[in-house]
């Protein structure tokens, strides 16, 4: 059968792909049906079609998995942020864990082991760092999927109550002063996106305001506002980005109020966090996330570790406290002014950090004859280059533990690491973004 668009077709739901989307098969065509459930029976409308696969809208379920729940955000399935808010959290996790098992087959060709996936204790307001487009109206939101749409939201389910507050002082200060919003299409207004990021162990929260200009009117009111409504607020900055392009925080920040920069703790490490600092967003998980690459580390006080993207030093100083020497390798400068200041703050004496990206710091340590016992990686979404894995092979750490935020690139460059005479011993997934398709996972690989 040859499938059109506007065809109705009743089918059943036998699988998900990677973002979470039902999986339904007619006549062997594989069709990608979202907010459908595994085992529903579902009739559906064919939206668009290729000649091997292609995408249905759900116009009516059948027989609906007792997995089913009413989602309660008002604006999910025109939010580009959550993807399974139509799930229990039972079947989100076995989705989650099924991700990583059938990435692992598809691209790595491994049936290595995957352990019982790390569940969250929470699944709403557990995100400390906020972003929020801002648009005519004022409005503040998120992106509908796959566009720049902006879908206002006044109280998203997944942020921290203390982000909402924040948006809702932003609308309130551009409407009195009728402040423009940016405009991507003429480049034209003045503000552009929301920052928001909350301390987990104190409350203290950071604002950061995104706008193309350093001349900012009416500053002391918006301080007002923010500070009126979110008194938990310690400091207030302003990024001035004048640059075209989705990259959010770029340009030179100014603080307006308070301080530039706030602490938190994580594994009992205190954190400097500048606004352009990585830090994990789901506080709470990521310290479980963390414990785990600690026991797939095996210290015992006497190794050397490398830790590859290290942020602002929050993996490096936690396996600082169990090695002979860590040592953190980041490409952005202010994360590794941070990091080195984080070491200072916390005592820790046997910590370095380079700035360089992977690859560069890879080279010169093998150039200046460092030999890591264990090797940590943490790259971005798109994996490793595969020099920085033969760089990571040749030093021959007896230990690489692989933190990866996505289980197709990881896949892959499990694969590349098996090539280089690198096993599998464990994967544990841990769920830091509930209501979310992402999942990260920790590795163990052993030479």
């Amino acid at each position: 059968m040859s499938l059109a668009k506007n065809q109705l077709h009743t089918v059943t739901i036998d699988g998900y792909a990677s973002d979470g989307a039902g999986v339904a098969r007619i006549d062997g065509q594989v069709v990608f049906v979202r907010e459908a459930i595994d085992g529903e029976t579902c009739l559906i409308r064919i939206l668009r079609a290729t000649k091997s696969v292609a995408w249905g809208k759900l116009e009516d379920i059948l027989e609906p998995s007792p997995h089913r729940i009413a989602p309660t955000c008002p604006v999910y399935g025109k939010c580009g942020g959550c993807d399974l808010m139509h799930m229990d959290y039972t079947e989100e996790l076995r989705f989650k864990r099924q991700r990583v098992i059938d990435a692992l087959a598809r691209l790595g060709d491994t049936d290595a082991p995957v352990a019982p996936i790390i569940a969250a204790d929470t699944q709403v307001h557990y995100r400390n760092k906020a972003i929020f487009a801002v648009g005519t109206g004022p409005v503040t939101g998120f992106y509908r999927r796959r566009s720049h749409q902006i879908i206002p939201v006044t109280a998203c389910e997944i942020q921290r109550e203390v982000s909402n507050r924040a948006a809702t002082a932003l609308r309130t200060w551009m409407a009195a002063f009728d402040m423009p919003a940016y405009d991507e299409t003429t480049h034209r207004g003045l503000i552009r996106h929301l920052f928001v990021r909350q301390a987990a162990s104190s409350g203290q929260t950071a604002v950061c305001l995104v706008a193309t200009s350093g001349k900012l009117p009416h500053r002391d009111a918006l301080i007002e506002t923010i500070r009126e409504h979110c008194p938990e607020t310690v400091g207030i900055v302003l990024c001035v980005n004048r640059e075209v392009g989705n990259t959010v925080l770029r340009g030179e920040f100014l603080t307006l109020w308070g301080e530039d920069s706030l602490r938190d703790t994580l594994s009992g490490l205190t954190f400097r966090l500048s606004p352009q600092s990585f830090f994990q967003i789901n506080p709470t998980q990521a310290e479980r996330l963390y414990n785990k690459a600690l026991s797939y580390a095996e210290l015992t006080d006497r190794e050397t570790v490398l830790d590859l993207y290290c942020g602002t030093g929050t993996i490096t100083l936690c396996m600082a406290q169990k090695a002979r020497l860590a040592i953190g390798a980041e490409i952005v400068e202010q994360a590794v002014l941070d990091a080195r200041e984080n070491a200072q703050t916390n005592g820790i004496t046997n910590a370095q950090f380079l700035l360089a990206d992977a690859q560069d710091a890879a080279r010169q340590l093998a150039d200046s004859g460092i030999s890591p016992d264990v090797v940590v990686v943490d790259p971005p979404r798109k994996g490793l280059t595969p020099h920085v894995i033969n760089l990571v092979a040749e030093m021959e750490p007896a230990r690489v533990v692989y933190v990866s935020c996505d289980p197709a690139t990881l896949a892959r460059d499990l694969k590349s690491f098996s090539a280089h005479g690198y096993a599998v011993t464990e994967i544990t997934p841990v769920d830091m973004f509930p209501r979310c398709a992402h999942v990260e996972c920790v590795v163990l690989l052993q030479r």
